[in-house]
C-alpha cells in the first residue's frame, strides 16, 4: 500500500513537470505579446508619393517641394520635384520645436522647471501690462496689470499674451509704430487665457542663453544638432553650401513671383533668434522627428528622456483650443493653422485633436509645426511615421501650398502598408 502511494505520487510530479516544461516550450516558441511590425511604403506606394508631388508642382500649387517620410528605424521615402533633394530651406519656424526641446533639455538637467515664472531669468516680467482698450487709428492703448504671472509653460504653449506682428492686427500696429519687438509690449492677454501664435519662443531663447551662458547657435551645434548628425542645420549657410539654397517666392498677388534673393550669412553671427532664422534640409529636419518618433533618442545620442517627449505632447493649455490667426499682414500669412478651434497646443507642438473629419490624415496625438515659407512637419506617435514637407512660398498658408501638404499627408496614410 504505501508502495503504491509512493508510485502514484511520483507519477504525479512526472506528469507536473513535463506540463510545465511544455509551457516553457510553448513561451519560449510564441511569445504572448508579438512586437508589432512597423509600416512601410511599397514600390507602389513611393510612385504614388512622387506622383502626387509632381501633379502639385505642374499644377502651380507650389513652385517645388523636397519631401521625406520616416519611422523610427529611418527613411521610408525621400522626393523632390524642380529642386534637388538636399536643398538647403529657410525653415522659419521650425526653429521653434527645436528651442523648445533645448528648454526642456535644460529642465532635465535640473537647470530650470518649465512651471518656472519667467522673471526668474529674465529681468521685466514680474511687472506685466495687458491691453484693455485699443485706438487703431492712432496707435494709443490703455492697459491695467497681468492677473497672472507669465511661465516658461506658457511660453512653450503659445498662451504667454505675446503676439505675432504679421498675424495679430494689434501688435502689427503697435510693432510698426514703436519699431519694438513684440515681447517688448504690453500683453494682448493674460497668460495662461488665450492662444496667440506669438514671438513667445524668442523669450525662449533668451531662457536658453542666460541659463547656458552660451549663444543658441553654438549650444544647439553641441547639444541638439551634431548628435544627431544634421550637418546642414544653422543660422547660416557656408559659402560652399550657398548654391543648395532655394529660391523664395510669393503669391500675395495671385500668380507666384520671385522673392528678391535674400542675403544669408555665411557664418553665424548673434544675434541667434529662438522662435526662427535655422536653415535645414528634409533630411536633416527628419533626424529631429526620428529623435522624437524614437522618445527622445537617435542611435546612440539621447537627447531627452522618454518622459519629457511624452509630456511635449500632451495637453498644456488646459480647457482652452488653439485659435484661428488673423491676417494682419496679408503677404505674410493667410488666416491659420488647420485645426483651429479643436486642437491643443503641447510644449512646443501643435497636438491632432480627434477629428472624424480628418480621418485618413495624420493621428490623434500627432505633433507639429510649421514654418511662414509653408515648410511643415509632423510626428505621428500612433502610427510611428513623421514626415517632412518643404517649399519657400509666401503667404503662410497659401491654399496651393495646403493643397499640396494634405494631398501628400492623404497619400502617405493611404499608401502606408
Amino acid at each position: 500500500m504505501a508502495y503504491a502511494h509512493a508510485h502514484m505520487k511520483l507519477l504525479r510530479t512526472i506528469v507536473l513537470l513535463s506540463a510545465a516544461a511544455a509551457v516553457v516550450s510553448l513561451s519560449a516558441q510564441a511569445p504572448a505579446t508579438a512586437p508589432p511590425q512597423s509600416l512601410r511604403l511599397t514600390d507602389a506606394g513611393k510612385a504614388a508619393l512622387t506622383a502626387q508631388m509632381n501633379g502639385a508642382v505642374k499644377m502651380g500649387d507650389a513652385p517645388a517641394i523636397v519631401e521625406i517620410v520616416v519611422d523610427r528605424n529611418g527613411v521610408l521615402y525621400t522626393g523632390a520635384a524642380g529642386l534637388p533633394a538636399n536643398t538647403i530651406f529657410n525653415i522659419a519656424s521650425m526653429t521653434k520645436p527645436v528651442t523648445s526641446v533645448a528648454i526642456m533639455m535644460l529642465a532635465e538637467q535640473g537647470k530650470l522647471k518649465i512651471d518656472d515664472p519667467v522673471s526668474k531669468y529674465l529681468p521685466g516680467y514680474d511687472t506685466l501690462q495687458v491691453i484693455t482698450k485699443f485706438n487703431a487709428a492712432d496707435g494709443t492703448y490703455e492697459t491695467r496689470p497681468a492677473k497672472t504671472v507669465m511661465t516658461i509653460t506658457h511660453l512653450l504653449a503659445h498662451t504667454s499674451g505675446i503676439g505675432y506682428s504679421f498675424t495679430n492686427p494689434i501688435e502689427y500696429a503697435l510693432v510698426n509704430k514703436t519699431q519694438k519687438g513684440e515681447w517688448e509690449l504690453p500683453l494682448l492677454d493674460d497668460p495662461g487665457t488665450k492662444f496667440n501664435y506669438s514671438a513667445s519662443t524668442r523669450v525662449l531663447g533668451f531662457i536658453v542663453e542666460k541659463v547656458t551662458g552660451s549663444p543658441l547657435e553654438p549650444w544647439y551645434q553641441q547639444h541638439i544638432f551634431k548628435p544627431l548628425g544634421m550637418v546642414d542645420t544653422s543660422w547660416a549657410v557656408a559659402a560652399d553650401k550657398q548654391a543648395r539654397l532655394a529660391p523664395q517666392f510669393t503669391r500675395a498677388s495671385g500668380k507666384i513671383e520671385p522673392l528678391p534673393k535674400a542675403t544669408v550669412p555665411t557664418t553665424p553671427t548673434p544675434p541667434f533668434r529662438g522662435d526662427g532664422g535655422l536653415y535645414s534640409t528634409v533630411d536633416d529636419y527628419s533626424k529631429f522627428v526620428r529623435m522624437l518618433l524614437n522618445d527622445g533618442t537617435l542611435g546612440g545620442a539621447k537627447i531627452l528622456s522618454p518622459a519629457s517627449v511624452k509630456q511635449m505632447g500632451q495637453n498644456a493649455m488646459g480647457s482652452i483650443f488653439v485659435e484661428r490667426q488673423p491676417d494682419a499682414n496679408k503677404e505674410r500669412t493667410k488666416p491659420f493653422p488647420l485645426g483651429a478651434g479643436k486642437d491643443k497646443f503641447g510644449l512646443g507642438f501643435q497636438i491632432a485633436a480627434d477629428d472624424p473629419a480628418t480621418k485618413g490624415f495624420r493621428s490623434p496625438g500627432s505633433m507639429s509645426w510649421a514654418g511662414i515659407f509653408n515648410t511643415e512637419f509632423w510626428v505621428d506617435p500612433v502610427k510611428k511615421i513623421g514626415a517632412v514637407h518643404m517649399m519657400q512660398l509666401l503667404p503662410f498658408y497659401d491654399d496651393g501650398a495646403i493643397r499640396a501638404l494634405r494631398g501628400f499627408e492623404q497619400t502617405v496614410y493611404r499608401e502606408l502598408k
